[in-house]
């Protein structure tokens, strides 16, 4: 028989939100309702005026050929008048800006190009999966550190370089965080760059939700700081911003060295996304911003039904300043159960899934990640099928078992 025992595959284990996908999958096909509040995939569409492009470049007969890996010029350049307008951070289209297949797609790209087998690379926990996979995926060793930005995670940065054999050359940060929804100011990136500046390691900084912040407070990017392109490259995304998930269209943009590092790894392994979606990427970013807008006032309402709701049902959820996501404690009396379990016993019993923080990183245990990718009416019944779950349990915390 033929060796079937990858290095890689021995690398990554068993994807534990994969389990709760799977019944969720189960559940339907046996005619369920389930309302699905696990996994961050948008429910509305593009503006038409983006579709309208896409269709109207695709009629051309000229534009089905391979595309550029790194982006078309136009693209680039949206991109750069978006950092221009939004944070006041001048770029170069042609050296500091990369159009990437979402920013998931980027990451892996670039630790692929900077990362090596035994590199140490610190990564928060808990955290989305691809930034600790991809560098695990190119051979790299994740030494994780807190995703709350107090002092404590400051302390463990140091700790980390004091202690840490190869020292650490890569940190990522995400905020707004996925999963936990957590957000810093522009001191914290003042800080970090100068950390990242004295320590000789390399910020990547994804930025996915850059636009789902609310109460006021938009978000910042690393950028924004003075010297941060000598150590950091930053990933943005269009998918919740412009509800164009299923696009893969995202971007990295900063320092000249990673971006071009980036760029010619991506030139081995693609060549780039098709050139109509690219240029109704270009229509989304240069043209009407009213959908951004309308999207975090959509994501907000949301928040605050799914609060409201789920609190009067007896599940207590602090609402998130940003992001699509809640990041919720267990409801203290099935605590013991942990994530994993408690998402399979809300899908069955309560036809509600969520997504188990332990999936994001042991640091995640106690937690579901709950996505606000339902309307209003919906979060609204998902509420009440937790209530009747809840109201259910006796005190061996067994559906149907008497009080």
């Amino acid at each position: 028989m033929m060796d079937t025992d990858f290095y890689r595959m021995k690398r990554l284990p068993p994807y534990v939100i994969a389990e709760v996908n799977g019944l969720r999958a189960a559940a339907r096909a046996a005619g369920k309702d389930i309302i699905d509040l696990g996994m961050g995939n948008p429910d509305q569409p593009p503006p038409q005026h983006v579709i309208d492009k896409l269709c109207e470049v695709a009629r051309k007969p000229d534009a089905h050929g391979y595309s550029q890996s790194k982006g078309i010029p136009g693209l680039r350049k949206a991109q750069a008048n978006y950092y221009a307008n939004r944070f006041g951070v001048e770029l170069d289209p042609a050296t500091e800006v990369v159009v990437t297949m979402g920013s998931k797609e980027g990451l892996a790209s670039l630790a692929n190009a900077i990362t090596a087998p035994g590199d140490v690379v610190l990564a928060p926990n808990p955290s989305y999966p691809i930034h600790t996979f991809g560098f695990i995926i190119a051979g790299a060793t994740i030494r994780s550190v807190p995703t709350t930005p107090d002092e404590e995670y400051w302390r463990a940065l140091e700790s980390a370089m004091a202690y840490t054999v190869p020292r650490p050359s890569v940190l990522v940060v995400n905020y707004p965080s996925n999963p936990t929804a957590e957000v810093v100011d522009l001191a914290f990136y003042e800080r970090l760059v100068a950390w990242a500046r004295e320590n000789k390691v390399w910020v990547l900084s994804d930025l996915a939700y850059s636009e789902l912040y609310f109460d006021g407070k938009p978000t910042p990017s690393i950028m924004q700081v003075k010297g941060a392109k000598d150590v950091a490259v930053e990933f943005t995304s269009m998918s919740k911003t412009y509800s164009m998930a299923g696009w893969r269209m995202g971007f990295a943009v900063g320092n000249k060295e990673l971006i071009a590092a980036m760029t010619r790894v991506k030139s081995y392994l693609d060549y780039g996304a098709f050139t109509p979606i690219q240029a109704a990427a270009c229509a989304a970013l240069n043209g009407p911003q009213d959908i951004v807008e309308s999207n975090r006032l959509l994501y907000h309402k949301r928040r605050d039904v799914m609060v409201e709701a789920f609190g009067r049902a007896g599940w207590h959820i602090p609402p998130p300043p940003a992001s699509m996501f809640a990041w919720a404690p267990l409801p203290p009396a099935l605590k013991d159960m942990g994530s994993l379990e408690f998402s399979k016993q809300l899908l069955l019993h309560a036809e509600v899934a969520v997504a188990p923080g332990v999936g994001y990183g042991e640091e995640g245990e106690g937690f579901v990640r709950i996505a606000m990718v339902e309307n209003e009416q919906r979060l609204r019944q998902a509420a009440r099928n937790v209530k009747r779950y809840l109201a259910s349990l006796g005190h061996n915390g067994a559906p149907g078992s008497e009080n």
